[in-house]
């Protein structure tokens, strides 16, 4: 068992850490807001005053924090960042949706104290993260990813090496675009059905069952059509993702006519005021929700 330190108790890192607690890793944890790591502690990890603190003497530093600047400033903040806190036989592993260029940032400095580093954002929500099935899409160096994997299995069904630091970033803001760009899709057909007089429900019974239908997008449609705006993935947070996507596209001179579409539609539903509500409240730009 290792001695892990888990940075970021949202609704996604609480529950990686507490399967990390359930594994029997000695977990220290540390979060913005101190109830979160207050609920970890009652499961046996110890809370730490900050990244800093929480880092020292760990094996493996683990975040799981909003966007670039979270990251920023969780590791590397000059009083309370988490690298400075790290031996250099540690690895940092960032599971963090972040920019492929503030991954490789991020890498640069880790690996120019010595220490190990691993990007290794997931794909799944809430329920994946609970029973710890996640998918974790590694990028870094084949030793960082192979000493990694004891902390990692009790998070993930699978974890996939796609390549140097960067891949992770990059796979993991595609495979939040292809979400994205269905969804955008699904809640305008739902309102171009509405409004041609077919009941909703009717609708998606046929309409899930045809191969046009991903079971994650379904999903999604099924949440639209009953209203359930509940948060597993907040609006702001997908729009996040695409604005890291294009911007990279951009980068690398890539064509990405469809994602940006999606993100305008996505940046709508923030200025409708939808931000903070799960992504199956898009439906809402078209039903006057």
């Amino acid at each position: 068992m290792s001695k892990v330190a888990f940075l970021g108790l949202g609704a996604m890192g609480a529950r990686m850490a507490a399967n990390l607690v359930r594994a029997g890793h000695a977990v220290t944890v540390w979060n913005r807001s101190p109830a979160a790591a207050a609920d970890l502690a009652a499961l046996g990890a110890t809370a730490g005053a900050s990244p800093r603190a929480a880092a020292a003497g760990a094996d493996f530093v683990i975040a799981m924090v909003a966007d670039d600047t979270a990251s920023r400033a969780v590791w590397l903040d000059d009083k309370t960042g988490a690298l400075a806190g790290m031996g250099k036989d540690a690895i940092a592993v960032e599971c963090s949706t972040v920019s492929p260029a503030w991954a490789t940032q991020l890498a640069a400095a880790v690996t120019a104290t010595g220490a190990g580093f691993l990007e290794a954002p997931v794909v799944g929500s809430l329920p994946q993260a609970q029973d710890g099935k996640l998918i974790v899409l590694a990028g870094g160096e084949r030793d960082a990813f192979d000493r990694a994997q004891p902390v990692l299995a009790p998070l993930a069904a699978a974890v996939r090496h796609v390549g140097p630091v960067g891949r992770g970033a990059v796979m993991k803001l595609a495979v939040n675009g292809l979400l994205g760009i269905q969804l955008a899709a699904w809640a305008e057909m739902m309102g171009f059905l509405g409004r041609a007089g077919f009941d909703g429900t009717a609708a998606l019974d046929v309409l899930t069952t045809l191969p046009v239908a991903s079971p994650a997008a379904a999903g999604y449609a099924r949440m639209m059509q009953a209203g359930d705006f509940a948060v597993r993935f907040p609006v702001n947070l997908m729009a996040k993702d695409f604005r890291y996507a294009t911007q990279a596209a951009d980068a690398l001179k890539a064509d990405t006519p469809v994602a940006d579409a999606a993100l305008s539609v996505l940046e709508r539903a923030r200025e409708a005021g939808h931000g903070a509500e799960n992504v199956s409240a898009l439906i809402r730009l078209y039903t006057g929700g």
